[in-house]
């Protein structure tokens, strides 16, 4: 290693939603594989490696972005913390499109050099309810709510790509983890003895495990030639009584307890359950795989497993036809 590597900067990454459940994760794994994280975040910067912005006023200095290589922008309301009323739904959308907006318009307007590539989260809830329907990145947008907000979200992004900064928008499935995220509302019922599949359970689940996910980010931060769309799911979608079954195999409890559909709908509101537990996304990462991405959790069963600390075993199961 010569002179001139000992004394490199490492590469600088703006990070939104750094607080959040897959932005802390995402973070730490990209300064424990050399980056210098800067998170964003709300009101005034107080220490350094911090960057102040107010999406909902518009706020963001142009010179605190300078500095960036990359930007990661993870920032939007949780779609699960509250019912979804019209003023939830408000905020839900300018969580994510101002913000996004915000940052690209500010990027644009960098007269030097800016970051080389921003990379804008968006959702697999982009294609909508497809049933059945193999979903690649060439497929088409969907309808509803999650899909309408995916696309202007997407969308919002245009003003940094058009100013010649890489936008990537990896189109994020269901995030497992042992703590956190999806799998910690799953979780209690199975442990109690009382978990099974929501509803039929023949709604396609697209997912992917937290450590896989940091590691697509890892991957298109690093690859010059991704830009667009792509799908940051895992190469085996599941039906979600497949994944019942795989995380009562994991927790050795068993799975025969169906939710029934009706009673999420009223604990919910119908268009908050039909959007998040019933729409059916089979989403392939066709455009990882064509990279050379290789994922390390592509199955289910096996992930879910590691995550608990277990060896998978037939579970007590619903039948098929529940």
């Amino acid at each position: 290693m010569g002179a001139g590597a000992l004394t490199a900067r490492p590469p600088a990454v703006g990070v939104t939603g750094a607080s959040g459940f897959v932005g802390r994760a995402l973070a730490a794994d990209l300064e424990a594989h050399g980056y210098r994280v800067v998170r964003f975040v709300r009101g005034r910067a107080a220490r350094a490696g911090e960057i102040a912005w107010d999406p909902g006023r518009g706020v963001l200095a142009p010179d605190a972005l300078a500095e960036l290589d990359a930007v990661v922008h993870l920032s939007g309301a949780g779609l699960a913390d509250a019912p979804w009323t019209p003023a939830r739904k408000r905020t839900l959308v300018e969580s994510r499109v101002a913000s996004t907006a915000l940052l690209a318009r500010t990027l644009a307007g960098i007269a030097g050099s800016k970051p080389r590539v921003l990379v804008s989260a968006s959702a697999v809830g982009w294609y909508g309810d497809r049933g059945d329907e193999v979903l690649s990145e060439t497929s088409g947008g969907g309808e509803g709510f999650l899909a309408e907000l995916a696309q202007a979200w997407e969308a919002a992004a245009e003003p940094a790509r058009a100013a010649g900064v890489r936008v990537v928008h990896p189109r994020i499935a269901i995030v497992l983890a042992a703590t956190g995220g999806a799998l910690a509302q799953l979780v209690t019922p199975f442990r109690l003895g009382v978990g099974g599949p929501l509803g039929a359970g023949s709604t396609w689940w697209s997912w992917i495990t937290l450590a896989d996910l940091k590691r697509v980010v890892r991957f298109v931060l690093a690859r010059d030639a991704l830009a667009g769309p792509v799908n940051a799911a895992s190469p085996a979608p599941a039906r979600q009584r497949e994944l019942a079954r795989a995380l009562a195999a994991a927790l050795g409890r068993p799975c025969w307890l169906p939710a029934p559909a009706f009673a999420l709908r009223l604990l919910l509101g119908r268009e908050r359950a039909d959007a998040m537990l019933f729409a059916s996304q089979r989403a392939l990462p066709d455009v990882l795989l064509q990279a050379g991405f290789a994922f390390d959790d592509p199955e289910l069963a096996p992930a879910l497993a590691r995550m608990f600390g277990s060896r998978p075993r037939p579970p007590a199961r619903v039948s098929d036809r529940t």
